[in-house]
């Protein structure tokens, strides 16, 4: 929850928490995001900014569970920004984060529709909801929040050739797709 509270998004969990250095570390770890446009009702989990979903590969009886922190992929070429008829999707230049102009949104869903990895959601307010990086961070030199709270060291950000050289012998493969998305998985040896 380091994003949300970096980014200043309302989170049930963030009301019954104290806001401590310590208690800051141990929830960066399952970093979660609400949009703070109203309460959580009952059903409703909200807008995430990272999920962490389970990938199951390998057939019985060497089946392997591996889980995953995934948010916006910040693509090379986001189709969600080509489709968007209201171009409140953006790529900055400096450093390629997809941003969203939620005052230019219109709620279309049109944006989930092209988004192959499913990651566009929707707040109480209709309008969409991503990941944004961490911009203003970024901006400053730093880390996103996920990364620099993460206490498993398991996110990482920065330009994805130097993090390819970095983590070399963990033999790193791009995430294929036509969005080009900037995500990097090493392999692992179990």
């Amino acid at each position: 929850m380091a994003c949300q509270d970096w980014n200043d998004l309302f989170s049930a969990a963030s009301d019954q928490q104290e806001n401590t250095k310590g208690a800051t570390a141990n929830r960066g770890l399952r970093t979660e995001n609400a949009v703070k446009t109203g309460k959580r009702e009952l059903g409703n989990k909200g807008v995430y900014w990272r999920r962490v979903t389970t990938v199951e590969s390998g057939k019985c009886p060497t089946v392997r569970l591996r889980n995953q922190s995934l948010s916006c992929l910040h693509c090379g070429k986001p189709a969600c920004a080509a489709q968007c008829p209201a171009q409140a999707i953006s790529k900055r230049a400096e450093d390629g984060i997809v941003i969203v102009d939620y005052a230019k949104c219109q709620g279309c869903r049109t944006c989930l529709q092209a988004c192959p990895w499913g990651i566009p959601q929707y707040g109480h307010d209709g309008k969409m909801q991503i990941c944004n990086f961490c911009a203003d961070k970024v901006s400053q030199g730093e880390a996103p929040a996920c990364a620099a709270a993460c206490t498993g060291g398991a996110l990482f950000a920065g330009p994805l050739d130097e993090l390819g050289r970095i983590f070399l012998s963990h033999s790193p493969a791009r995430l294929a797709g036509n969005t080009e998305p900037s995500l990097l998985i090493p392999k692992t040896s179990r």
